[in-house]
């Protein structure tokens, strides 16, 4: 990097910072922090929801699966994200918006207490906030290791450098400052991926041409869709996964969702999200699909192939542009999570262990989000160190075998839950498909992977905590119905629009008060 690029990246975290600052005009009150107060028009939903599943990991972690096998990076990662949300945007995308419009919650996980109960509310809540800590650190470890190979320093003073600039603006400017500054993002993304898709393509003369190239020994077997350890059966299951995932089960996508003004809108905003999925990633996957022509990774998951060719092949300026499109990835996601943790903490838990919490003004509740934002950044940055640790191993490992294999457990009673077909799954099936997948994960991850030769393969590693969470979810409701006129008036004010046919509104009471329902009529227990 020169001065030039330099001066990009620096301009970028300025005009960041504005954002925030501007952002804050529009923020009175919890709800416009966490939901933007219901007036976020769908087409900025939709880009904020699509910038929020992106970060540096693309660059580093699937761009060792791209450099290693091939278009597998994309069959297995954003195709399944492209079909998960177009099926999204019509089984979860107007329900979550009704989570705030009709039963007036600001978290994605507010609902659950009265859904099924306060202690499902809370376990749900706590796991959820410890898998993103864990799931967030390895998107401030993935940029701090681009940071490192272009300018030399070291990983830590990169995520610090990171994790500063995003608390500041998502901190100062809630749900606005996000979607405001991903649509910058997303045009910066544009620039900068279209300008690495051109400088590829100019050097493949020598190699066949764009469609010749294919033919190379260096990319034999790239042209593959499912090889290696990501066949069939892992395309299947993180079909299923990124279907809960990226339609609210890791809560950020949640939130846009909820931001939009009515569940058509919602719905909108999910299938521009889907489209965006669909296409955009070719073109940023075209290069790393390319890379082992042009460059020779140093690492061995090939996860630095991405950042080398960039410098390779780029002039300084773009190069800057680049960059600043990794850094636009990982903050656009980071600070998405930070305020979607900052919401089920303070929403959630908060008040279930402090009776001063409950009391909480409109004032005082905006404060303890921006705090939580600020800690929840500061957690994540601490656990970003210790990524490339025994413990956690490499950054690719996190995202793909923690994130989608614990996601299962604590996503599905929170997204089935929504659908009237599980109205008799209550909180026993809640739980036991919680805590029973969060036990499959450890014994499949762990003490059968260590006595199994050559290890459990990774697609039943990520898979099968998410298929016994869902059977244990559907075979003990069945089993033990626990479906309540209050449960099923909470279900049907969720699926449907107006008055619909349940009667009064119900309107969650605080996480800390006992487990009932407010109605016009009264508190029902």
């Amino acid at each position: 990097m020169n001065s030039l690029d330099w001066a990009v990246l620096i301009g970028y975290f300025g005009i960041m910072v504005a954002i925030g600052v501007w952002s804050h005009k529009r923020v009175d009150n919890v709800s416009d922090f966490f939901t933007a107060g219901g007036k976020m028009p769908w087409w900025l939903s939709g880009i904020s929801h699509h910038m929020s599943g992106y970060s540096a990991v693309m660059f580093t972690g699937y761009a060792g699966i791209a450099y290693t096998y091939g278009v597998t990076s994309f069959i297995t990662w954003s195709f399944p994200i492209a079909l998960g949300i177009a099926i999204g945007s019509k089984l979860f995308a107007p329900r979550i918006n009704r989570l705030r419009g009709r039963l007036h919650v600001a978290s994605p996980l507010e609902y659950l207490k009265n859904r099924y109960n306060l202690k499902t509310q809370q376990a749900l809540a706590w796991s959820g906030m410890l898998l993103k800590i864990v799931d967030v650190a390895a998107k401030w470890a993935a940029i701090a290791t681009l940071l490192s190979v272009f300018t030399g320093i070291s990983i830590n003073q990169g995520i610090l450098i990171t994790g500063v600039i995003t608390a500041i603006y998502c901190t100062i400017g809630g749900l606005w400052a996000d979607a405001l500054t991903e649509l910058g993002q997303f045009i910066i993304q544009l620039l900068a991926g279209v300008a690495m898709f051109v400088a590829v393509v100019s050097k493949l003369g020598p190699h066949g041409g764009f469609f010749g190239v294919w033919d190379e020994p260096e990319l034999a077997g790239h042209g593959k869709p499912l090889v290696g350890p990501y066949g069939t059966i892992f395309l299947l299951a993180f079909l299923f996964i990124k279907l809960f995932e990226y339609n609210g089960g890791m809560l950020n996508q949640a939130q846009r969702y909820m931001a939009t003004s009515s569940p058509k809108e919602a719905a909108r905003s999910a299938r521009l999200s889907a489209v965006l999925w669909l296409v955009w990633p070719v073109i940023l996957f075209f290069p790393m699909w390319m890379s082992p022509l042009l460059v020779d990774a140093q690492k061995p998951d090939g996860s630095d192939s991405y950042a080398l060719m960039t410098e390779q092949l780029l002039p300084h300026g773009l190069l800057g542009l680049v960059i600043v499109g990794f850094f636009s990835h990982t903050m656009a996601m980071c600070s998405s999570d930070a305020n979607a943790i900052a919401a089920v903490f303070t929403r959630d838990v908060a008040p279930v262990i402090s009776r001063q919490a409950r009391l909480w003004n409109e004032r005082s509740g905006l404060l303890a989000a921006r705090l939580t934002t600020v800690v929840f950044l500061g957690l994540s940055m601490a656990v970003a160190t210790q990524v490339n640790s025994p413990a956690f191993k490499d950054i690719i490992t996190v995202v793909i075998k923690w994130v989608a294999g614990l996601m299962g457990p604590i996503a599905i009673p929170m997204m089935l839950g929504l659908l009237r077909t599980f109205r008799k799954s209550g909180p026993t099936a809640a739980l036991t498909s919680w805590s029973m997948g969060l036990l499959a994960f450890w014994l499949v991850n762990y003490p059968i992977n260590w006595s199994v030769e050559g290890g459990v393969p990774l697609e039943y590693q990520v898979s099968i905590p998410l298929a016994v969470s869902l059977i244990l979810y559907i075979l003990v409701g069945y089993l033990k119905p626990e479906d309540t006129p209050e449960r099923d008036a909470i279900i049907e004010k969720i699926n449907t629009d107006g008055d619909g046919s349940a009667g009064a509104a119900v309107i969650p009471p605080p996480a800390g008060e006992a487990d009932d329902v407010v109605t016009p009529q009264g508190r029902l227990p």
